[in-house]
C-alpha cells in the first residue's frame, strides 16, 4: 500500500530518509492490523493481558516512569512570528527549532518499523472534518489511533481526494526526557514530537492536531476547534438541544458528559457526541453546528466507579487499553477509588504493590476506548452534518464567587465570561490550594496561537447571526462556611441543565444583574435534595465586594495580552464594572 498523492510520497520518503527505519509499513485500519500490533506488542512485554473473563479484549501498557504526562514545558507553537504564539504559549523559531530536531530524528527509527497512519479527524464523509497523517514508530500509537481516530484506507481516500492533510512525524526516540520535544509548526500544518511515547504527546490526532492546529486552522477557515464535551439533552417530549461545555480539569468534564439523570428527571435521556475536543462551524442557517473529531475516549481513570461515573465505568468493561493501572491478584486492571472491593498487587511500575511508597495506579493514568463502548454513546455523533448547539456552557471550580448558573446578557458578554473562566487549584498543585489559574475556555494548554487574536476570533461569530448559542457560566465547587460543598453535583446537575434549556427555548425569565442574567430561585428544581431554599439563594447571588475585586483581576489579565487584546472584551468588563459600582453605591 502507497498513495497517489505526490506531496504525501515526498514527505514519507524524506522522513524516512532522515530517521531510517528498517521498513515502511502503510496502516489499512483494519481490525486485522490492530491485532498483529497487539500481538507484536504482547510479544514483546510492551502490553500485557489482562482477565479475559472480566475484562476481555483489554491490556495493560507501563509507559516509562519519566513518560506519564503532557509536558507544556516542552510543548513549543513555531510560529515564524513570536507575537502570533503570544504569551500563552511557549515559542521557538521554527528554523532553529527544525535544525534542533532534525539533529534529534536522524536515524531514530534503526532497527524500527515505521508506520504511516492516515487518518481523519471526525466522520469520513463529514464536510466538518479535516485530514492527518501521523507517522510513528511505535506500534502502541497504532492502536491507539485506531481507537481514537478514523484510520487508514477510507482516510487516505479522503486525502487524495482533497489533497490537504496535517503532518505529524512521532518517535518515541529514546526516552531521555532531555531529548523531549513537542513541536508545532502552524503554518506548515506540521507536528514533530519525540522523546515521548506518552497519549497527547504520541498520539498527534489528539491534541496536536484537534486543538493546536486545528486552531489555527480554524481561525484561517472561519470555524472554531474547541476544548468542549458535546451531549445531547431530550426532554420526555422527544425534544433534543445539544449543548458544547467548556471545563478546565478537575471540573467533572467527563461526569458530565455522560451524566445519568437523577429519578426526578426520570423521562430526560442524555447522550454524548464527545467527551473532550468539539469543532464548531457556522452553517447556512445561522446556527454553530458541531461535530466531535475523535472517535474514542482518552480518559483519566482515577476515581473512575459504578457510582460517580457508572457509563464510564461501564466503558472499561472490554476493548480498552489502560495505561499506568495497577492490577490485582486475578489479573485485573486497579485504581484508586475504584471501590469494586478488590485489591492490587502490583503497582503501575510493574512492582509489588506497597501504598507506603505510592499509589497503585498513576494519578494521569489512562484508558483508551472506542466512544460506542459508551452506553449512552449518541448515534450523532458519526453523522456528517454534526448537532446543531443550542447553548455553550463554561465553567470553573470556585469556592465563593460564582454562583451555580448565570447566562451571559449577549455573545460579545459571553465571550469575555469564557475569556476569564478561572480555577482555584487544590493543595497539590503548583502554587498551592487556592491560588486562581485563568484558563479561557479551558483552552490554556491548547490553544495554538495567541489568546488575545482567539478572542478576537470569537467576537467575529456576533455580528454574523443572531441564531448563535446562548452562553452560560457554571460552578458546581461553591462552599459554605464550614467547607463543605453547597450543591450536590454529579446527576443532579441535570436541574441546572434544565434551567438552561427552558432559557434557551423561552420558558423563564431571569434576573438581570450585573455579571449576567441568574436564574429566580424557584426556577431551578431541588425536590428530593437535601438543599434549602437559603442555600439556593446563597448559591443565586452575587457579592458585589467580590466581583469588583474579581472585575480587577480580569483587567489585569487581559493586559498581559496587550495592544491585541479586543477593545470589545474592555468595553464588556467596564460595563460589569459600572454596574457592580451601582450597585456597591
Amino acid at each position: 500500500m502507497s498513495t497517489t498523492n505526490d506531496a504525501l510520497a515526498k514527505w514519507v520518503e524524506e522522513t524516512a530518509a532522515l530517521t531510517k527505519p528498517d521498513n515502511i509499513v502503510w496502516c489499512d485500519g483494519s481490525d486485522e492490523e490492530y491485532n498483529r500490533m497487539v500481538d507484536m506488542m504482547l510479544e514483546s512485554g510492551t502490553l500485557l493481558k489482562l482477565n479475559e473473563e472480566t475484562h476481555p479484549n483489554c491490556y495493560l501498557h507501563r509507559s516509562d516512569p519519566s513518560d506519564v504526562a503532557r509536558v507544556e514545558h516542552l510543548t513549543f507553537v513555531c510560529s515564524k512570528n513570536e507575537e502570533d504564539a503570544g504569551p500563552n504559549n511557549h515559542w521557538m523559531d521554527p528554523v532553529e527549532a527544525t535544525k534542533k530536531l532534525d539533529e534529534l530524528f536522524d536515524g531514530c527509527m534503526q532497527g524500527r518499523t515505521m508506520y504511516v497512519i492516515p487518518y481523519c479527524m471526525g466522520p469520513i464523509d463529514s464536510p466538518l472534518s479535516r485530514n492527518g497523517v501521523e507517522i510513528t514508530d511505535s506500534p502502541y500509537v497504532v492502536a491507539n489511533m485506531k481507537i481514537m481516530a478514523r484510520i487508514g484506507t477510507p482516510a487516505l481516500k479522503r486525502i487524495e481526494k482533497e489533497g490537504t492533510f496535517v503532518k505529524g512525524v512521532h518517535s518515541t526516540g529514546d526516552l531521555d526526557p532531555e531529548k523531549r520535544f513537542i513541536m508545532h509548526f502552524p503554518e506548515e500544518l506540521l507536528i514533530r514530537s519525540i522523546g515521548s511515547g506518552y497519549g497527547g504527546n504520541a498520539l498527534l490526532g489528539k491534541k496536536c492536531h484537534a486543538l493546536r492546529i486545528a486552531s489555527w486552522q480554524a481561525r484561517t477557515e472561519g470555524w472554531l476547534a474547541e476544548h468542549m464535551l458535546i451531549m445531547g439533552l431530550e426532554s420526555p417530549e422527544g425534544e433534543t438541544h445539544y449543548v458544547a461545555c467548556a471545563f478546565p480539569s478537575a471540573c467533572g468534564k467527563t461526569n458530565l458528559a455522560m451524566l445519568i439523570p437523577p429519578e426526578q428527571y426520570n423521562g430526560w435521556k442524555v447522550t454524548t457526541v464527545g467527551d473532550d475536543i468539539c469543532w464548531l462551524h457556522l452553517r447556512e442557517d445561522g446556527r454553530l453546528w458541531a461535530i466531535n473529531p475523535e472517535s474514542g475516549y482518552f480518559g483519566v481513570i482515577p476515581g473512575t466507579n459504578e457510582w460517580s461515573n457508572k457509563n464510564a465505568y461501564e466503558c472499561l468493561k472490554s476493548d480498552a487499553i489502560f495505561t499506568n493501572a495497577g492490577v490485582t491478584a486475578d489479573n485485573q486492571p486497579w485504581w484508586e477509588d475504584k471501590d469494586d472491593g478488590m485489591e492490587p498487587v502490583t503497582d503501575w511500575k510493574g512492582n509489588p504493590y506497597d501504598p507506603e511508597v505510592g499509589p497503585a495506579a498513576h494519578p494521569n493514568s489512562r484508558f483508551t476506548v472506542s466512544a460506542k463502548n459508551n452506553p449512552v454513546y449518541s448515534p450523532m455523533a458519526d453523522d456528517p452534518n454534526g448537532v446543531p448547539i443550542s447553548a455553550i456552557i463554561f465553567g470553573g471550580r470556585r469556592k465563593e464567587l460564582a454562583p451555580l448558573v448565570y447566562e451571559a446578557k449577549d455573545w460579545e458578554h459571553g465571550v469575555l465570561v469564557g475569556a476569564s473562566c478561572a480555577s482555584e487549584m487544590t493543595a497539590a498543585a503548583i502554587g498551592g490550594a487556592g491560588q486562581v489559574r485563568r484558563d479561557p475556555m479551558a483552552m490554556k494548554p491548547f490553544c495554538g496561537y495567541n489568546f488575545a487574536d482567539y478572542f478576537a476570533h470569537w467576537l467575529t461569530f456576533g455580528p454574523k447571526s443572531d441564531k448563535l448559542p446562548k452562553l452560560f457560566h457554571v460552578n458546581w465547587f461553591r462552599r459554605d462556611q464550614d467547607g463543605k460543598f453547597m450543591w450536590p453535583g454529579f446527576g443532579e446537575n441535570m436541574r441546572v441543565l434544565a434551567w438552561v434549556l427552558d432559557r434557551v427555548t423561552g420558558k423563564v425569565d431571569a434576573r438581570e444583574t450585573p455579571i449576567g442574567y441568574l436564574p429566580n430561585v424557584d426556577d431551578i428544581d431541588i425536590e428530593g435534595l437535601d438543599v434549602s431554599k437559603e442555600t439556593m439563594e446563597a448559591l443565586l447571588s452575587v457579592n458585589v465586594a467580590q466581583w469588583q475585586d474579581e472585575v480587577q483581576a480580569i483587567s489585569e489579565y487581559l493586559d498581559e495580552f496587550g495592544a491585541r487584546t479586543p477593545q470589545t472584551l474592555k468595553d464588556e468588563l467596564a460595563k460589569i464594572s459600572s454596574a457592580l459600582q451601582s450597585k456597591a453605591a
